[in-house]
């Protein structure tokens, strides 16, 4: 070895002096232990070899009389000799100079120790003699597990130090950090809780507070410091009075995992799950998990295949008379491993439900026609874009697009029930198609699939790549079911904040010569800063809803892939962009102008302009036509659909309307109390 790699060698390793041993009352213990013979002691050690595992030696220190536990990496062993290397970060501490007492290897909960004889010694192996029987010690409790390629970060006030773990137990973990950090001792205190944070491949998979159970001081070239976490039960998630329900799946549903600390492959069988987590069991001596602990990659299989993909946290460890459950809180997956395992729990509970599978279109198009969902004057705008609301519907329910999902109730191939839903705005989802029939035992459909789309959005918008902040559903004042259901919530819970109603007036105007110049003194523009904060003023004072939050066309989001983005890769179309219609420097009207393909919500909803009447005094009908008719271009149709607001302020615009509509807006940090509403009046059970 030259130099300069001695010297690369001995930095990269300062930190890794062989261990003082603190444990001799195990070595006393020879005469009442188990023994191992030479055969089974060889195959231990080559399964060692293979692996590529360490064993590790006795020393004593010939004048001290010290006794230092040292690591060792095992050739293949073929007889009754064993050569090992020592471990390269102990070449500055000549070990030869040693007496080598025993071979020591961890196995499992115990300890093979082995008394030895040195064949031949140098600076960098050795050649012992193994004997004829070994002693199998029970070392401890808890099995303690070497980790590696794990990294830790040890805060304290304004203390920092960084290491590495080398060490793990379920109940504690032992990490090697940097001396220098520790160069005045008082700005550590060990009686103090500490966070620590520990990282695997540039990702945080432990981030507790946890408190200092011993620490040792290797000759100032390191510290050991061993850590046991502050409780077994994290409090994750805000406490909820209604839970979506936990199912116990036969044949079960397995886990599989790399152990973040160990990286080895971990396979368990799940005792229960809903879609918000689930909870395994492991014998008293396999226990490998430690409440915090996060899991970036978990796969959950069904009958060997893998269902779902998720990102894990053990959240509580629980000992039982003869086992421990651990409970495991699913942190995010994507959305067709969220509806698959939908899917599972809601056939496991009731095998008519059906959760973003593909569905027979002829059925789904006769439910909609029988269920007077597609009534007369729907049919009439429908049918001259059959076509387009064929393929529409086709690639909506048969490729499962990431962008919308669906919720049946069948039997024998008839759709009885039916809602579905499709993220509209970069962080909001649009319930809509909601119809039903009666079975033949006057089992209420609807009910079925809005309680299932319920559990389904209380587990979904906790799932950070959801992008489901809010969630909103248009419908008429006069439909007693979805004003009872929607309506009713938000007036009964009264936070519009929280839950908002406004009324839009629903109509149709032709689009005219869009090339007709605006009168003196008005302007139409692409909105900018300023008319956005008149008309956020405008609308805290007329409704303090939700509506504003919900479209964020002018924030920035993060890096992620923007909504329009996403729907032109899956074949869409959706964008919005916003106007405002301002006369002699006074803010009139801001139109929202929705686009989307047409079929995606049948009463085009989503394919449609909002107009915002901020300012209704001088603004006459002919020039809000006018405005429309120029901004309606992007549409290609003869008509354009409008949803004005308020539903008052057409009146005084004098235009006619045929209908109207309330946007109902949840936030859905508010779901449980929904739920919670919609279980008292209804009597609906989530269980």
């Amino acid at each position: 070895m030259d130099s300069e790699t001695r010297k690369n060698v001995f930095e990269l390793n300062k930190s890794a002096p062989p261990r003082f041993f603190q444990h001799e009352d195990l070595i006393k213990t020879f005469e009442a232990a188990k023994t191992l013979d030479q055969t089974e002691l060889i195959n231990t050690i080559n399964y060692l070899h293979f692996t590529g595992s360490p064993l590790f030696v006795l020393l004593q220190h010939p004048v001290y009389q010290d006794k230092l536990l040292a690591k060792a990496h095992p050739e293949p062993c073929l007889d009754n000799q064993l050569t090992c290397q020592w471990d390269e970060s102990y070449f500055q501490y000549k070990l030869e100079s040693y007496h080598a007492l025993h071979l020591v290897i961890m196995n499992n909960q115990s300890m093979i120790v082995s008394p030895i004889n040195i064949l031949s010694s140098c600076k960098s192996s050795f050649t012992i003699l193994l004997p004829e029987k070994s002693f199998v010690l029970n070392q401890r409790q808890v099995q303690r597990y070497p980790c590696r390629g794990v990294f830790a970060e040890l805060m304290q006030s304004d203390f920092v130090a960084r290491g590495e773990l080398i060490e793990f137990s379920s109940g504690a973990f032992r990490i090697r950090a940097d001396s220098e950090a520790f160069k005045h001792n008082n700005w550590f205190n060990p009686d103090v809780p500490a966070s620590v944070r520990l990282f695997s491949n540039e990702k945080i998979i432990y981030s507790e507070l946890c408190r200092c159970i011993r620490w040792q001081d290797d000759h100032n070239l390191s510290k050991e410091i061993v850590f046991a976490a502050g409780s077994d039960h994290l409090s994750r998630f805000q406490a909820k009075k209604i839970r979506n329900p936990r199912r116990h799946i036969a044949p079960p549903l397995a886990a599989v995992f790399e152990h973040p600390f160990l990286k080895k492959k971990i396979h368990r069988d799940i005792f229960d799950i809903s879609t918000t987590g689930f909870s395994i069991s492991d014998k008293l001596d396999d226990d490998l998990l430690m409440p915090g602990m996060m899991i970036p990659d978990l796969s959950i299989l069904l009958a060997g295949i893998s269902i779902a993909d998720c990102a894990t946290q053990i959240i509580y460890r629980r000992m039982g008379e003869n086992n421990i459950r651990y409970g495991i809180a699913i942190l995010d997956m994507d959305i067709h491993s969220y509806s698959r395992i939908n899917h599972v729990l809601s056939i496991n509970s009731d095998p008519q439900i059906s959760v973003s599978t593909e569905v027979d279109l002829d059925a789904l198009w006769e439910f909609f026609f029988q269920t007077g969902f597609i009534y007369p004057e729907k049919y009439g705008f429908c049918v001259a874009h059959r076509e387009n609301f064929i393929k529409t519907y086709r690639k909506l329910y048969q490729e499962n697009p990431e962008i919308a999902r669906h919720i049946t109730y069948e039997k024998n191939g008839r759709i009885y029930g039916h809602m579905s839903m499709v993220r509209a705005y970069e962080r909001t989802w649009l319930i809509q198609h909601h119809a039903a029939r009666l079975m033949g035992n006057n089992k209420l459909a609807g009910f079925v699939v809005l309680r299932q789309m319920m559990i389904f959005l209380h587990g979904m918008c906790q799932l950070s790549s959801a992008k489901m902040d809010y969630v909103i559903c248009y419908f008429r004042p006069e439909n007693k079911f979805p004003d009872r259901v929607f309506g009713g919530f938000a007036r009964d819970f009264n936070n519009p904040q929280a839950c908002s109603l406004d009324l839009f007036s629903y109509l149709t105007l032709p689009v005219t010569s869009p090339e007709e110049s605006l009168p003196e003194g008005w302007l139409l523009r692409e909105s900018i800063p300023v008319d956005l904060w008149e008309l956020a003023q405008f609308y805290k004072h007329n409704s303090g809803g939700l509506l504003l939050n919900i479209l964020h066309s002018w924030e920035s989001d993060s890096g992620d892939e923007s909504l329009e983005k996403v729907f032109e890769r899956l074949g869409f179309l959706r964008k919005w962009r916003i106007y405002s219609l301002i006369y002699q420097d006074q803010l009139k009207a801001v139109f929202i102008v929705d686009q989307s393909d047409l079929a995606i919500n049948m009463s085009n909803l989503l394919n449609c302009i909002k107009v915002l009447i901020t300012d209704p005094v001088g603004l006459p009908s002919e020039l809000l036509s006018l405005a429309v008719s120029k901004i309606g271009r992007v549409y290609n149709l003869d008509k354009v659909t409008l949803l004005i607001y308020p539903a008052s302020g057409i009146k005084s615009a004098g235009i006619s309307y045929k209908k109207q509509y309330q946007l109902w807006i949840t936030d859905m940090r508010y779901s449980n109390q929904f739920m919670d509403y919609v279980q008292e009046k209804f009597r609906m059970q989530f269980d």
